[in-house]
């Protein structure tokens, strides 16, 4: 692909989420947690400004962020996929190149689009993404990813770009200035290692690595940090595809809202967590050929005792039946299962030896599922999911999930889950 290409990603992502449909927050500072409402994992601008730092666990906040109107919000995830798929989807009106990076960023290719005219098509995305959605966006647009993840950084940081910042040179004084301010451990690709050593070579800044020889830096580092030197300095190495590899395995695992000792409880989560995995087999056409069970304690209470084990299962045939996978898992667990009073702390279902459903194998000492079942899978698994799909997640279950047990999460500041809940959608009153 030729042209720019831009990043456009969502300002304080998890924060301006919370705020679409509840406008009251704007102004006051909002601090996301983590599951089971464990630490800080996402921040407003004005929590940052308070010195609330990621990670932070909630019970050492301080108490002077609350008296300054610090708000608490439960990780609200389905809330958040859906804004993103808004966010999304509003971008594909300005450009048919798009390849999403991760939730709440997205490449941008701006091929054959008029370099004098991008800026205002940039400045308009910005403004209609905020208008359709209520998340603002920075967009930071160059002729390679990494000087596109630096000039997104810049337009997110200096209030003048208002937003958008496009580098149309790699070498122009201004790229140039920009470069030179910018530490090297900023670099998008960088880690804390690499700068480690980077500085010991006198290199400080991500002009100086701009400047340093390609071979050089590769036989010092790695092929990945030579491609990295070679984008900042306009050359485009680094490329991504709109379809993603699929996983060579699926882990589906989630510490408890407290622990318990409960085998049904237990069994309620392995079942949950053997049909979310079966559900991403699907979504990525692929099928899985064994399972592993995990189940473990808080090792951090060593007064209490502590297991953790887990046992692999093949399953009877490479499937993506929610059915088959969660009556393997659970024979699993009763494998693992100890009679002793032990209170677990979390569990998981990891999804292993995965194929692709049209390149499945079959093997010559195996009878293959017969062709009416599959059929029969393949049809019963596309209802499941389409009823899942439209009513929201969790619609049809295997089995009682019960929204009181131990093994669920803790949440108690989640929002309501606005546009993917009937039951929750947002009311108005008139006087």
């Amino acid at each position: 692909m030729n042209g720019l290409i831009a990043l456009v990603d969502c300002n304080n992502f998890y924060a301006s989420c919370e705020r679409v449909f509840r406008p009251w927050l704007h102004g006051l500072p909002v601090a996301v947690l983590s599951n089971n409402d464990g630490c800080v994992i996402a921040r407003s601008q004005e929590a940052k400004d308070l010195g609330i730092a990621m990670g932070t666990p909630m019970h050492h906040l301080p108490r002077e962020a609350f008296d300054r109107g610090l708000v608490l919000c439960s990780s609200n995830y389905e809330l958040y996929g859906d804004m993103s798929a808004r966010v999304m989807a509003t971008l594909r009106e300005f450009t048919p190149h798009l390849e999403p990076y991760s939730i709440d960023e997205s490449w941008l290719g701006f091929e054959g689009f008029d370099r004098v005219t991008l800026p205002a098509h940039c400045q308009e995305m910005q403004r209609i993404v905020y208008k359709w959605t209520g998340i603002p966006v920075s967009v930071g647009v160059a002729p390679t990813r990494t000087l596109a993840k630096l000039a997104n950084r810049h337009a997110k940081q200096h209030t003048a770009t208002r937003g958008v910042l496009v580098i149309d040179s790699a070498d122009s004084p201004d790229t140039l200035a920009l470069l030179e301010r910018t530490p090297v451990g900023e670099v998008w690709g960088i880690g804390g290692r690499v700068t480690t050593r980077l500085y010991e070579m006198d290199i400080h800044t991500a002009l100086d690595l701009a400047r340093a020889n390609p071979k050089w830096i590769r036989r010092r580092f790695s092929v990945v940090v030579e491609r990295t030197v070679r984008e900042l300095t306009g050359i485009r190495c680094i490329h991504m595809n709109d379809d993603q590899d699929s996983k060579k395995m699926i882990m589906t695992s989630r510490s408890f809202g407290r622990m318990t000792a409960d085998r049904r409880e237990v069994e309620e989560a392995v079942r949950a967590h053997a049909a979310r995995g079966a559900e991403k087999l699907r979504r990525q056409h692929s099928l899985a050929c064994a399972l592993r069970v995990t189940v473990r304690t808080n090792r951090h209470m060593l007064h209490l005792p502590q297991d953790h084990d887990s046992i692999t299962l093949a399953l009877p045939f490479p499937t993506d039946n929610t059915f088959e996978i969660v009556r393997t898992a659970q024979k699993a667990l009763h494998r693992l299962w100890k009679d002793r009073g032990i209170r677990y702390q979390k569990c998981g279902v990891q999804l292993m030896d995965l194929i692709e459903v049209t390149g499945q194998q079959l093997d010559a000492f195996q009878p293959p599922q017969p062709a009416v079942e599959r059929d029969k899978s393949d049809r019963l698994m596309s209802v499941l999911d389409q009823l899942n799909a439209q009513y929201g997640r969790g619609t049809v279950t295997v089995g009682v999930q019960r929204p009181d047990a131990a093994w669920q999460l803790r949440s108690n500041h989640r929002s309501k889950r606005w546009s993917t809940r009937w039951e929750e959608l947002p009311t108005v009153r008139l006087q």
